[in-house]
C-alpha cells in the first residue's frame, strides 16, 4: 500500500511539472530560468515544508509532499519525501545541478523547474531581476511578488509569513497551469 501511495504522490508531482500547454497570449514561450547562486539568497536557512500541488491537468486533485530545504552560501539542497520515503534530492551550487531520483519518478520531471520556483519565491527581488531576460519584470511588495512580461502576469506569489520563508506561501503559475502552496517552518537542527 505504501508503494501505491508513493507512486500516486510522484504522479501528482509530475503532473505539476509536465510539459505546459501554452496559452494563446504567449504560444510556446517558456518562463525564464533563473540559475541564481545560493549565496545570492543572502542568508542560510533550513526549512521543513509541506507542499500541496494542484495542476489543472491532474484529475486526481491536489497532491501533498513533504520537503526539506537547506540553503547556505555554497549550496541549495532540497529533499522531497512521500510517505517518509525520499523520492528526490536536488543539490544546486550555482552552476551544477546534481540530483538523486526515485526510479518511480518519471523522466519528464524537470528538476530545473523546481530550482526556478524556489528561487522565484525566496531569492531577493534584485537578484531575480538581474537574472531575468529582457522584457521580463518582477514586481515585489509587501506579501506578494509578480513575474510579468508585456503586461501579462505569468507567475504570482503570495506570502503570509515574515520573513517570507516562514508561514504559508502560494505560487500560482498561470503559464504552466499549476498552483503550489508551501507551509514552511524553520527546521529543528
Amino acid at each position: 500500500m505504501r508503494g501505491v501511495v508513493t507512486a500516486l504522490l510522484v504522479a501528482g508531482l509530475v503532473a505539476c511539472t509536465s510539459t505546459p500547454r501554452p496559452r494563446p497570449a504567449a504560444p510556446g514561450e517558456p518562463l525564464p530560468e533563473l540559475r541564481l547562486a545560493p549565496a545570492a539568497l543572502g542568508a542560510s536557512v533550513s526549512l521543513a515544508q509541506q507542499l500541496v500541488f494542484a495542476h489543472e491537468q491532474d484529475p486526481g486533485g491536489p497532491r501533498s509532499l513533504e520537503a526539506l530545504l537547506e540553503v547556505d552560501p555554497a549550496q541549495m539542497q532540497l529533499a522531497g519525501l512521500a510517505m517518509g520515503h525520499r523520492i528526490l534530492t536536488l543539490r544546486w551550487d550555482g552552476s551544477h545541478l546534481d540530483e538523486e531520483r526515485d526510479p518511480r519518478l518519471p523522466a519528464q520531471f524537470n528538476s530545473a523547474l523546481v530550482i526556478r520556483d524556489v528561487q522565484l519565491v525566496y531569492w531577493p527581488a534584485d537578484a531575480v531581476r538581474a537574472a531575468l531576460p529582457a522584457g521580463w519584470t518582477l514586481e515585489d511588495g509587501p506579501g506578494q511578488r509578480t513575474l510579468s512580461k508585456n503586461g501579462r502576469e505569468w507567475v504570482s506569489v503570495r506570502y503570509d509569513g515574515t520573513p517570507r520563508w516562514e508561514g504559508r506561501t502560494q505560487l500560482t503559475n498561470h503559464s504552466e497551469h499549476y498552483q503550489l502552496t508551501i507551509e514552511s517552518h524553520v527546521a529543528d537542527e
